[in-house]
């Protein structure tokens, strides 16, 4: 393979992607050119909140080009556009061949949630003291547990399942908005049934059963509709904004006595989210990584 690159200002990144994929470019990628500078920007804001800028002031494009005559041809085709005036042309390069697949598997390693409780990729070994685990592989769903709120609540879950005075500590489950289905799949593990999990996304439903298969569980999997009566424990790992509007509708899910647990928020966020659900549950914070807060209630 052989690659393309690109500098260009912030106006014409769209142009210049567009016009790669329709010179054929295997992939087309964008990253900030003055990365690692004092130039460098943030792009993406806190979640829930508009990017403080469009993109970048300066754009560097990588583009892949199966053959090398195809990527010198783009280059000489871009150049002669008048769309790239201001941009430049850095090079084009061999791509050393690589074991992809290794690469990227190298990137998920085992996440640890407590000593006993593990993640782990199929390519991977348990570590030894994995007494519980869930495989799981990267997919298109939210939810491998490398973000501080996934770990966050299945660390609670690892909690409550521990618990021995309690025998049934986790009694009947809803995921609410369950992604992958990591931890409808977690509570399972926990000694959780009569588990449903619920997401807006068809893709999502679809990672969860194929999910829970591969770690032989039994769950429920469908769309919102699916959720029905009360809850022993309700899980809903989405942001605070969908949380503030869902506060009546899961705190209905909770059964007397029962736990709800919500993650996907900002320390910032906290004062919003207890005003938001007072008129039905008393959240408290019960976790914090990252900047991250997990907040919980009894009914």
């Amino acid at each position: 393979m052989f690659e393309i690159t690109l500098l260009c200002p912030q106006d014409r990144v769209e142009t210049l992607s567009d016009a790669l994929d329709a010179l054929d470019a295997l992939s087309v990628s964008v990253e900030d050119a003055d990365a690692q500078t004092d130039a460098e920007r943030a792009l993406f804001g806190e979640p829930g909140m508009p990017p403080p800028q469009d993109g970048w002031q300066r754009s560097r494009i990588q583009a892949l080009f199966a053959e090398e005559a195809q990527a010198r041809e783009a280059a000489a085709l871009l150049q002669a556009q008048d769309f790239f005036n201001g941009c430049r042309i850095l090079g084009v390069a061999a791509v050393p061949d690589q074991d992809w697949v290794r690469l990227t598997q190298a990137q998920f390693a085992p996440v640890e949630i407590t000593p006993s409780f593990w993640i782990v990729p199929t390519w991977h070994e348990p570590p030894a003291q994995a007494e519980r685990l869930i495989r799981l592989d990267p997919g298109l769903a939210f939810g491998t547990g490398t973000h501080p709120t996934t770990r966050m609540c299945l660390r609670w879950i690892a909690r409550q399942g521990e618990n021995a005075s309690a025998a049934d500590p986790l009694g009947r489950t809803l995921d609410y908005g369950c992604g992958s289905g990591i931890l409808a799949i977690g509570a399972a593990k926990h000694g959780a049934v009569d588990i449903d999990a619920v997401d807006i996304d068809d893709a999502a439903v679809q990672s969860t059963v194929l999910n829970a298969e591969a770690n032989h569980v039994q769950l429920n999997a469908g769309l919102p509709e699916r959720a029905q009566g009360r809850y022993q424990t309700v899980l809903a790992n989405i942001l605070a904004t969908p949380l503030k509007v869902l506060a009546p509708l899961l705190c209905a899910y909770v059964a007397p006595g029962g736990s709800l647990v919500l993650a996907g928020i900002l320390e910032r966020q906290e004062d919003e989210l207890k005003a938001a659900y007072a008129p039905y549950a008393a959240l408290q914070v019960a976790d914090r990584e990252d900047g991250w807060i997990l907040m919980t209630a009894q009914r």
